[in-house]
C-alpha cells in the first residue's frame, strides 16, 4: 500500500460549528480523488463526528466502490465500555454503521492507563484476537496515547498485536508530554496519526515560513510533516484527517511517489520545530475535552484561534463571538480539570484558557 491513509476525524461541513454537518458531495469527491490516485486505507472511529464518520464512510465508500478497492480501519471505543458483552454489541454496530462484513485492521481506541486497565478487566484484547480467528477482522492493534513504558508492557502481554497506532510528529518527537520518539521503538509497524498536529504544522508561525524560503522548501508546510512521519523505519500508514478535496490533491502529490526526507530537510524541521515550540498551544482539535466539560466550553476552537494570532500577531474578535455564543467563554472554565484528565497531547488547559482570556477578554 502506498503510505497515505485518509482520517476522517476532520471532514468537510456545511456548518462550521455542527460537526454532524458533513459534506457528503465534498467527501465523495475527495473519496473519488483519493483512490483515483491509487490510494485505498481509509480510518474511522466510532465517535467521530459526534457518531456519524462511520455512516459517512459507508455512504461516501462502501456504497460507491467495491470491497477489494479499498481498505478499512475502525476502533473499538474502549472509554465507553463498561461490562465484557458490550464488545460485541459495539463491534455488531460497526459493522452495520460501515455497511462492511469485516475490518482490514481493527483497534482498541485511544489506550492509556485508565483506559488499559478497564481494557483488561473486560477482556478487550483476547475479544479483538477473538475477532480475528473468526475473520471479521484481519489485522488488530491498539491506538496509544500514553507513555513507553506502559507501551513496552502491552506488547510484552499482548505480542500478538498487529499494529500501533501512535502520534508522530516532528513536533511531538522529542516532547515531554507525547513521547512521540520514545514510544517509536517498539519493533511493530506503526500507522501514524495526528502528523500535521491537528492542523497545526500546515500552518505555521511567520518566522518557520521564514526559514522555509531560506531553505528553498519547495513544498507546503504539511507536505514535510507528513513526509517526516512517513520517513520512519516501521511506518507502513500515516493517516492525514482531509478536510477538502484542496487538501487530498496536496497530499497525494507528494505521497504518490514518496520520497524521504533527506538531511537539509531533517535540519530545516529542526529548526521550525524550536520557533513552533516557543509559538502555540498543542492543540489536536479531537474535541474528548469538550465532551467533559462542565461549562461547554469551546477550548479547541479557542486553542486554535489563539495559534492564528501566534502565527499572525491579528485577533480575531468576530469568530471569537461566534465560536462562543452557544458556548461558555474562556473566562467561565471552573477549573475542574476533568478536560485534563482526557486530553490526548496532556495540555494544562485551565492555564492555556487564562491565557486566552486575558488576550480576547481583557
Amino acid at each position: 500500500m502506498k503510505k497515505l491513509g485518509f482520517g476522517t476525524m476532520r471532514l468537510p461541513l456545511l456548518e462550521t460549528e455542527d460537526v454532524k454537518s458533513i459534506d457528503y458531495g465534498q467527501l465523495c469527491r475527495m473519496v473519488d480523488s483519493f483512490l483515483d490516485n491509487g490510494f485505498e486505507y481509509f480510518d474511522t472511529a466510532y465517535p467521530y463526528h459526534g457518531e456519524m464518520s462511520e455512516g459517512a464512510v459507508k455512504k461516501c465508500l462502501v456504497d460507491r466502490y467495491p470491497r477489494e478497492k479499498y481498505v478499512l480501519a475502525d476502533k473499538m471505543p474502549i472509554l465507553r465500555v463498561t461490562a465484557a458483552e458490550e464488545y460485541e454489541k459495539y463491534f455488531e454496530e460497526q459493522l452495520k454503521r460501515c455497511g462492511v462484513e469485516y475490518f482490514n485492521y481493527y483497534l482498541l481506541h485511544n489506550m492509556g492507563k485508565e483506559r488499559y486497565g478497564n481494557t483488561l478487566k473486560f477482556g478487550g484484547f483476547e475479544f479483538i484476537c477473538d475477532l480475528k480467528e473468526r475473520g471479521l477482522v484481519k489485522n488488530i492493534g491498539f491506538s496509544y496515547h500514553d507513555d513507553p513504558q506502559l507501551l513496552d508492557e502491552i506488547l510484552t502481554k499482548y505480542p500478538e498485536m498487529d499494529v500501533v497506532q501512535l502520534q508522530i510528529n516532528y513536533l511531538d518527537w522529542n516532547s515531554a508530554a507525547i513521547q512521540s520518539g520514545a514510544c517509536y521503538d517498539d519493533g511493530k509497524k506503526i500507522i501514524v496519526m495526528e502528523p500535521v498536529k491537528g492542523g497545526s504544522l500546515a500552518t505555521l508561525p511567520d518566522k518557520a515560513m521564514e526559514v522555509m524560503r531560506e531553505c528553498g522548501a519547495k513544498g507546503s508546510p504539511a507536505s514535510y510533516a507528513i513526509r517526516y512521519a512517513a520517513s520512519l523505519d516501521n511506518v507502513m500508514m500515516v493517516l492525514s484527517g482531509m478536510s477538502s478535496l484542496e487538501q487530498v490533491e496536496d497530499n497525494v502529490s507528494y505521497m504518490k511517489d514518496f520520497k524521504p526526507l533527506n538531511g537539509d530537510e531533517q535540519k530545516m524541521l529542526e529548526r521550525i520545530t524550536d520557533i513552533v515550540n516557543d509559538s502555540i498551544t498543542p492543540c489536536t482539535n479531537c474535541k474528548y475535552c469538550m465532551e467533559e466539560c462542565p461549562q461547554n466550553i469551546n477550548i479547541p476552537a479557542y486553542f486554535g484561534l489563539y495559534n492564528m494570532y501566534a502565527a499572525t500577531g491579528k485577533k480575531t474578535n468576530m469568530y471569537y463571538e461566534r465560536y462562543s455564543m452557544n458556548h461558555g467563554k474562556a473566562s467561565e472554565c471552573v477549573k475542574c480539570g476533568k478536560c485534563e484528565h482526557i486530553c490526548p497531547q496532556h495540555i494544562k488547559i485551565r492555564d492555556e484558557l487564562v491565557k486566552f482570556a486575558d488576550l480576547y477578554e481583557r
